[in-house]
């Protein structure tokens, strides 16, 4: 069987956006490679269950990569990224003048105003979202 040393996970930590895709590599880690071809991947816990019915998917790029069987199996561990604080988002941006008038006229209804503030602000933060 072959050795896998270290040599081969340092390609993977280095190249893994790449071998796996954006998407993968945004919620996921490398984190130790086993003698039997069993890749220790780390993986936000949002995204454990998705990544384990696409383990097959990321055992065939990985191996496609290398150009024979590196890996065999996927051991999922679920927690935080090594680098997830360096993927921060950016605040909110503020709200223009129409959309805090067409948030207040659809809070007009609500009597409540722990109610109006607690929804002013779920309002808020669905108009600056990100699309």
């Amino acid at each position: 069987m072959a050795r896998h040393g270290g040599g081969v996970l340092a390609r993977l930590k280095s190249e893994w956006t790449a071998i796996v895709g954006p998407d993968i590599a945004a919620a996921t880690w490398p984190e130790a490679l086993a003698r039997g071809g069993t890749l220790k991947l780390r993986v936000e816990p949002a995204k454990g269950l998705e990544l384990q019915h696409r383990a097959p998917l990321v055992i065939a790029r990985v191996n496609l990569f290398f150009g024979r069987d590196a890996v065999t199996r996927l051991a999922l561990v679920q927690g935080p990224l090594p680098l997830a604080a360096s993927t921060r988002h950016a605040p909110p941006r503020p709200l223009r003048a129409g959309e805090v008038a067409a948030l207040d006229d659809q809070l007009t209804a609500v009597k409540s105003p722990e109610l109006r503030d607690a929804l002013a602000r779920l309002g808020r933060r669905v108009i600056t979202a990100p699309d």
